[in-house]
C-alpha cells in the first residue's frame, strides 16, 4: 500500500502550508525566528511550510501564537484535521457497495440536531420514497460500476431516515423547482415521491421550501450540500464528497443557505409547485 497521500489530501496540506506561510510573513518573521519562538528546529518550520510534514494541532496553535495571530488558529486547526478526509473519492467510498455507504452516515445523522439541506438535482435523501431511492441508487450503481446491492442500500437509507420522525431533530430544506421535474423512475414512482413531499411538509420537524423557476434570484443555483448543526458541511460533486469543517467554510455555506431560503417559497405556495409538478406527470 502506498504511503503517499492522495492528490486531494496533498492539495489540502499544501493549501494549509500556504496559509501558515502567509501568517508568518504577515508577522514579519523569518522561519528561524518562528522556530525560536516555537522552541523547535528551523528545519521543522521549513518542512511544515513546504507541506512535507503535516503539523499537529499543537504545532498550528504554536505557529499562530508565535506570529501574534492566535485568532486564526481555530480555522487552521480545522483545516489541518480535515486534510486527510476533505476529498474522498466516491469510488473508494462505494467499492464495497452502496449499503455500507448509507450505513456509514447513520451515526452522524443521529447526533445532529439541526440539518440544513439544499438540493439542486434530486430529492433530499431524507425525503425519498423507497421507489425513488431505488431508481436513483440504481443509476449510481450502474454509472459507478459498483456491486449491485441497491435493495439493501435502499433499506439502509430508509432506516437512516428514521431521524426524520424520531428524536430531537429539525430539518430546513430548500429545493430548486427543477428537482420536482427531473424524472427519477417512471411516472408512478415520481407521483408517489411528490405525494410524499406534500405529506412531509406537514411534519412539525420539517421546513420545506421550493425556489420557483420564475423567481428573481439573489443567489445562483449551486451544487447540493448539507450543513450538520453549525460544525460540518457535506458538499457533493461527480467525483468527490467534500467534508468541510473550517468555521469560515461552514459559515459560508450557512450564509448561502440563508440566501437560498430567501429565494424560496414555503407553505401553500410551495405545495402549489409540487401539485403542479404532479399534474404534469403522465399517468
Amino acid at each position: 500500500m502506498s504511503t503517499h497521500p492522495s492528490p486531494g489530501v496533498q492539495q489540502a496540506r499544501e493549501a494549509l502550508a500556504a496559509r501558515l506561510a502567509e501568517v508568518r510573513k504577515d508577522a514579519g518573521l523569518t522561519k528561524r525566528e518562528l522556530a525560536v519562538r516555537c522552541g523547535w528546529h528551523e528545519s521543522k518550520s521549513s518542512r511544515i511550510e513546504n507541506a512535507r510534514t503535516p503539523p499537529s494541532d499543537a504545532d498550528v496553535r504554536a505557529w499562530c501564537e508565535a506570529c501574534g495571530a492566535a485568532g486564526r488558529a481555530p480555522d487552521l486547526i480545522a483545516a489541518n484535521r480535515a486534510s486527510s478526509e476533505m476529498y474522498v473519492e466516491w469510488r473508494r467510498l462505494q467499492r464495497t457497495g452502496l449499503r455500507r455507504l448509507q450505513e456509514s452516515g447513520a451515526p452522524l445523522y443521529r447526533r445532529t440536531r439541526r440539518f440544513r439541506v439544499y438540493c439542486s438535482d434530486v430529492v433530499p435523501g431524507f425525503l425519498q420514497t423507497p421507489g425513488y431511492a431505488a431508481a436513483l441508487l440504481g443509476t449510481i450503481a450502474a454509472f459507478r460500476e459498483t456491486p449491485d446491492d441497491v435493495s439493501d442500500a435502499v433499506d439502509a437509507r430508509m432506516r437512516r431516515n428514521s431521524v426524520l420522525r424520531e428524536g430531537d431533530h429539525r430539518f430546513a430544506m430548500v429545493l430548486e423547482e427543477s428537482v420536482l421535474r427531473h424524472r427519477m423512475g417512471d411516472a408512478p414512482t415520481m407521483a408517489a415521491q411528490l405525494g410524499h413531499l406534500l405529506s412531509a411538509m406537514a411534519l412539525p420537524s420539517v421546513s420545506l421550501g421550493v425556489i420557483p423557476f420564475t423567481v428573481e434570484r439573489t443567489i445562483w443555483p449551486m451544487a447540493t450540500f448539507t450543513v450538520f448543526d453549525d460544525v460540518r458541511v457535506h458538499a457533493d460533486s461527480l467525483d468527490a464528497a467534500a467534508t468541510l469543517t473550517q468555521p469560515s467554510q461552514v459559515g459560508l455555506y450557512i450564509r448561502a443557505f440563508q440566501q437560498l431560503s430567501g429565494n424560496a417559497v414555503f407553505g401553500a405556495a410551495a405545495r402549489a409547485l409540487v401539485t403542479r409538478a404532479l399534474a404534469t406527470l403522465d399517468g
